[in-house]
């Protein structure tokens, strides 16, 4: 059994290591995802109830955005037509492979970015989550750090 990389992306989306977990994520899914493919298609012979139960299913990456990473979560983040759009480009990689995309709810509070329900408990504006990113706690990241997880920061 592989263990699920862990990318734990932590650079603004000015900084160019932003740029970079982004195209090691894109370059990771397509080769996992191709390797999936291949595995998937013997394992419908062997057990087919485990590959449609989403329950079993492992995530081909995790992904965890820090500190000043969260500023990628904000739908409100502006980018000049000559920049990739950070923002849009992971939420298009989250689409295409069901990738969760979770921001640690402290730094994002603190950054500016929040959902509806911060937004009322911590009685905030209004709120600014860009869409397919969710708030959560640091156990979240424990979780993903479990059983020897590969772990790379950006």
């Amino acid at each position: 059994m592989t263990t699920t990389p862990l990318l734990l992306i932590t650079a603004d989306p000015s900084h160019p290591l932003a740029h970079l977990a982004l195209r090691y994520a894109r370059a990771y899914l397509k080769s996992a995802s191709a390797d999936h493919n291949i595995d998937s298609h013997a394992d419908d012979i062997v057990n087919k109830e485990d590959i449609d139960n989403p329950i079993t299913k492992r995530p081909l990456l995790n992904v965890f955005f820090y500190g000043d990473s969260a500023h990628l979560a904000n739908r409100l983040r502006w980018q000049s037509a000559d920049q990739m759009n950070l923002t849009k480009e992971w939420q298009m990689l989250a689409e295409q492979y069901q990738l969760p995309l979770p921001v640690c709810v402290s730094t994002a509070l603190s950054r500016g970015v929040s959902d509806t329900d911060n937004s009322t408990r911590h009685q905030l504006d209004g709120d600014n989550l860009a869409t397919g990113f969710t708030l959560v706690g640091l156990s979240e990241l424990a979780l993903m750090m479990q059983d020897g997880c590969r772990l790379i920061q950006f």
